[in-house]
């Protein structure tokens, strides 16, 4: 019996997906970060795709543990920021959007190798890291926009919202994931909220993605 949240088998993938998808995150946040003024993360070290700079290593086990984690955040000094509302949303946008984009390269090469026929025993391990790799980073991009903090969805928020109701949802930050739990364990919530982005947003967009790359096929 296995304590992790997946199986044995597919445990490669998932590492090799995580490790990936987590560095390239935190270093579209730091990029798009430093084009708009704020040198932060760069002068720490973040503007890399050195995964080291990236990962942390509690939130990757929990992840593998409990289905969710987390890696470093990268820090952003907003006075840096010329616009700091419209730079805030975009370097906040740009993790998510980043797996979106690894989504979409995954599900590219997943076409490809059907296209060339490697899904079976000898290119098995090439086709399963492609799914695991598309289907993953779909749901980092879903569950990053989230409206719950620390997630980039809140960040989002922050960055619309007036400055009052900015300065009153921050009263709220220490109990973002005590939120989520709760979402997750109670069923009446979880089925309104957390159940529908699991069971339909996320295949939606997945299987979307895979059957707009295959038309090219």
């Amino acid at each position: 019996m296995s304590f992790l949240a997946f199986p044995l088998n597919v445990l490669p993938y998932i590492i090799i997906t995580l490790i990936i998808a987590f560095t390239v995150h935190e270093y579209a946040h730091a990029f798009v970060a430093y084009k708009f003024g704020d040198p932060t993360a760069r002068n720490q070290g973040r503007l890399t795709l050195n995964p080291a700079a990236h990962l942390d290593p509690i939130g990757t086990i929990v992840l593998l543990i409990a289905g969710f984690g987390w890696a470093r955040p990268v820090p952003v000094n907003r006075f840096h920021f010329k616009k700091p509302r419209l730079a805030g949303v975009l370097v906040s946008l740009a993790g998510p959007l980043s797996n979106l984009l690894l989504a979409f390269i995954g599900g590219l090469l997943l076409a490809l190798t059907i296209g060339f026929g490697l899904e079976g025993t000898g290119g098995k391990f090439l086709y399963e890291l492609c799914y695991w790799f598309t289907y993953l980073n779909v749901v980092l991009f879903v569950f990053n926009l989230l409206p719950l903090p620390p997630l980039d969805g809140y960040r989002i928020i922050q960055d619309v919202v007036s400055p009052g109701t900015r300065a009153k949802l921050s009263q709220f930050e220490m109990y973002g994931m005590l939120i989520f739990l709760v979402l997750i364990v109670v069923d009446p919530l979880y089925n309104i909220t957390i159940g529908p982005v699991l069971q339909k947003i996320i295949p939606n967009i997945f299987y979307g993605i895979l059957d707009f790359v295959g038309a090219f096929f």
